[in-house]
């Protein structure tokens, strides 16, 4: 497959076991760079092996850490990924025919559509899972990522294509996973809310759960995906009451932010 004038971007932090898939899933890119904030495992190496130009970054929080990627980028556009995150052979076809054309107009990014692998299983019925709409590709001059330290998303003016092959997501391979990820999570997001000064709600606490659980299970069709969309439900809820629970403390207890980094930096889940 001939190569495009577009780098590749994978922000990284121990992640031996997903970077190569990721790297080699994209053939077409004339530049593979990773971002890595410090992996104590052989992510750096592996990337390395597999092609990618390596760079340490300190952590900075996700959507400024891909901001300050982009500026290590040879090329304007960018095709950004998480490790965990693959291209299918099909949209990796699509995409080698579809951006010379693209990336000689005008569009600020291009959007993919993203399918959840959970529980070593495609997801067959759950909304945000099947075909989940995310601008990836981007003209580095025309977008920018969203300040902020967690749940970041691509900023831009004016309409963007979507391709139509999705790519993958080996989403949390297991429950232990997840629930790391949502202490993890949680705590970037409960911060950004803390320099934003926003109001503490906790009248809302009752609901949030009941009714982030119904939205996800019924409207979203989790339910039809069985047992797993129930789990996929729950922790979803789980996440949206703990963030508010969380907030609450960390205004009644400031101290509790720094205790909090110290127990999750020294269990290695803080970024």
């Amino acid at each position: 497959m001939p190569t495009l004038p577009i780098t590749l971007v994978v922000i990284t932090h121990n992640e031996a076991e997903n970077i190569a898939r990721c790297l080699d899933s994209v053939p077409f890119a004339a530049e593979k760079l990773v971002i890595d904030s410090g992996s104590e495992d052989d992510t750096v190496a592996v990337a390395q092996a597999h092609g990618a130009r390596v760079v340490h970054q300190d952590w900075l929080g996700f959507g400024p850490q891909r901001n300050a990627a982009a500026t290590h980028c040879t090329h304007d556009w960018i095709l950004a990924l998480d490790a965990d995150e693959y291209l299918s052979p099909g949209l990796a076809a699509e995409l080698a025919e579809k951006l010379p054309a693209l990336m000689a107009g005008n569009s600020p990014a291009i959007i993919l559509r993203r399918s959840t692998v959970y529980m070593g299983r495609p997801m067959r019925w759950y909304r945000p899972a099947m075909g989940e709409k995310m601008a990836r590709i981007y003209h580095r001059a025309r977008a920018r990522w969203a300040d902020v330290r967690v749940h970041e998303s691509l900023r831009y003016e004016g309409s963007a294509p979507v391709m139509k092959t999705p790519f993958n997501h080996a989403n949390n391979p297991t429950l232990v996973h997840k629930q790391l990820k949502v202490l993890r999570y949680s705590e970037l997001k409960c911060i950004d809310w803390l320099d934003k000064g926003k109001p503490v709600r906790m009248w809302q606490a009752p609901f949030v759960f009941f009714l982030a659980f119904i939205k996800d299970y019924l409207f979203r069709l989790a339910f039809l995906d069985g047992w797993r969309g129930f789990m996929i439900a729950q922790t979803a809820a789980s996440y949206a009451l703990y963030k508010r629970m969380r907030y609450y403390e960390m205004r009644n207890n400031p101290d509790s932010v720094r205790m909090a980094k110290a127990a999750l930096t020294r269990h290695k889940i803080d970024r």
